[in-house]
């Protein structure tokens, strides 16, 4: 198997692509991400129950989530002298999706609805930057 030469920086330059995805806002998100959200915490409450172990466990995957999407972020920026450039700008956004979505999971995993959650939330910051 050929080795690929590394720069002795350790970084390694990548082309970089722009993925860009056309979405038209409607003002307000799909129903489809609702349904997951509340799927995700009905196959996990069967998997592994309900308990108060459970909903830490479902509260604690946010920070791996989030770390996950931090490494991802050191990888776009190649941070890293050793591993260079490993992420895409798509690649964090994804990671940060992660994040967003296991967030609706925790809130269902709750017993509150993730729908009106952050229909409150975002009225709340929508608030505090309304001039």
């Amino acid at each position: 198997m050929a080795r690929r030469q590394v720069p002795t920086s350790g970084r390694v330059d990548r082309p970089r692509t722009r993925i860009v995805i056309p979405v038209r806002f409607t003002g307000g998100m799909d129903e489809s991400i609702w349904n997951a959200a509340r799927s995700a915490r009905a196959w996990l409450d069967a998997a592994n129950g309900t308990d108060q172990t459970e909903l830490t466990c479902r509260i604690l995957k946010l920070t791996e989530e989030a770390g996950e999407a931090a490494g991802a972020w050191i990888g776009a920026l190649g941070q890293n002298p050793r591993k260079g450039v490993t992420h895409t700008h798509a690649e964090v956004a994804a990671e940060l999706a992660d994040v967003v979505f296991t967030a609706l999971v925790a809130i269902e995993s709750l017993g509150l609805d993730a729908r009106s959650v952050v229909t409150a939330c975002a009225a709340k910051v929508g608030s505090r930057i309304t001039p």
